[in-house]
């Protein structure tokens, strides 16, 4: 290791960072190299390099298997969570060698890690009332690749601190994207969609965020099906615009109680996963709704979902609506936000002079180094936890 102390590496006046992320969406690993200096309100945070390394297929449906909850002991867990890490670890190395950069010279990791499990409230476990949330793809491995300490399992501390563990972009959106005379309101569509709102000139205890609801996961999965798995998702919303939004189902889509529960929230995979899809589809067999229309429909419950989220529950309402992740390359999906949202100017991040495919990425960067310099890096006006905590664990 290139830091026996790591107040050597917390003083350094710049240090090199990469971020690591995969969604819910389970389509590959996002990788930032970023430039960050400072912490709190006073850090600069500089994107040097971006590199997106796709799963192989049977990874991908490996994970989307375990992530339905009914699937995967300890042994695949175990297996999942290794074979992650490697992968991780292979993702910083591709990442350096594109940007010209030793792995020697890199300072420090953060790692989101991939969400297998998320259980916000608490059941009943045994007698003892217990939530939690796991994600996988072990840190070590990217520590021993790298030569560097490596911040991950962020949503834990959380948690522990009576959270929900999601969502945690907010804390960088604050620090990057708040403006003094605007409210902005940035919108990740993922496999889940989440939103945050930044009123103008708000201190971090004024930001709103939230899961809306479905991103890119309920079409995703109809994609496969209609294609017979030849598509994971409709690639430009071709697929969806091919297709006719069907009024009876959109209205069952639009009754779904998460859409008006009351902040904070937050959803995944084991809410809109393999039954609900399943149960959609069966209601629009039943009423001889074509597949295809579901998906068309389903994109147009995407943008409605997000629209209630704002219209019932941002503190103030945006004056612009900045939209990344996978979502954001869907002009059909955007085009309903822009329809949903009339009073809102609705752009991508890179219209905003930013990086949708990066976005995320570079958040667990700042992450990590927040964590690194000992500062709460968490939203309890988002997460519902009961004071600030400093979120992540170290592998050095």
């Amino acid at each position: 290791m290139k830091y026996c102390d790591l107040s050597v590496l917390r003083n350094k006046e710049k240090r090199l960072v990469i971020g690591l992320m995969s969604g819910t969406s389970a389509d590959g690993i996002d990788a930032a190299l970023t430039e960050i200096s400072g912490y709190g309100k006073e850090i600069r945070v500089k994107q040097l390099d971006f590199l997106f390394v796709p799963f192989e297929r049977q990874v991908r449906e490996e994970i989307i298997r375990i992530g339905e909850g009914s699937y995967g002991g300890s042994a695949q867990l175990c297996r999942m969570s290794n074979l992650l890490g490697s992968l991780y670890a292979h993702a910083c190395l591709a990442l350096c060698r594109k940007a010209g950069v030793e792995p020697g010279q890199i300072d420090l990791a953060g790692n989101h890690g991939q969400t297998v499990w998320h259980m916000p409230e608490k059941e009943e476990y045994l007698g003892y009332p217990v939530n939690g949330t796991l994600q996988i793809g072990e840190d070590a491995l990217i520590a021993e690749a790298l030569g560097c300490p490596v911040i991950g399992d962020f949503r834990v501390r959380d948690m522990a601190a009576g959270g929900l563990g999601a969502p945690l972009v907010p804390y960088t959106e604050f620090l990057i994207y708040r403006r003094s005379d605007k409210t902005v309101a940035l919108q990740n569509i993922g496999g889940i969609g989440n939103v945050t709102i930044l009123p103008g000139g708000c201190e971090l205890e004024q930001v709103t965020a939230f899961d809306t609801g479905p991103g890119n996961m309920v079409m995703d999965a109809l994609t496969v099906q209609l294609t017979d798995g030849r598509q994971t998702y409709d690639d430009g919303g071709r697929l969806a615009a091919s297709g006719r939004i069907n009024p009876t189902l959109l209205q069952h889509l639009l009754q779904d109680p998460y859409l008006r529960k009351k902040p904070p929230k937050t959803t995944g995979r084991e809410y809109y996963g393999k039954k609900y899809v399943a149960e959609l589809a069966a209601f629009a067999a039943d009423r001889k709704i074509s597949l295809l229309d579901c998906l068309a429909t389903a994109a147009r419950f995407t943008a409605e979902s997000i629209a209630v989220g704002i219209r019932e529950f941002a503190s103030e309402k945006p004056d612009y609506l900045i939209v990344g992740g996978g979502g954001s390359r869907n002009p059909v999906l955007l085009s309903h936000l822009r329809d949903c949202l009339p009073h809102c100017l609705v752009m991508t991040n890179e219209e905003a002079g930013y990086d949708s495919d990066a976005k995320e990425a570079v958040a667990f960067a700042v992450l990590a180094n927040e964590a690194l310099g000992g500062m709460t890096n968490n939203v309890p006006s988002v997460t519902g936890a009961s004071h600030p905590v400093v979120m992540g664990k170290i592998s050095y």
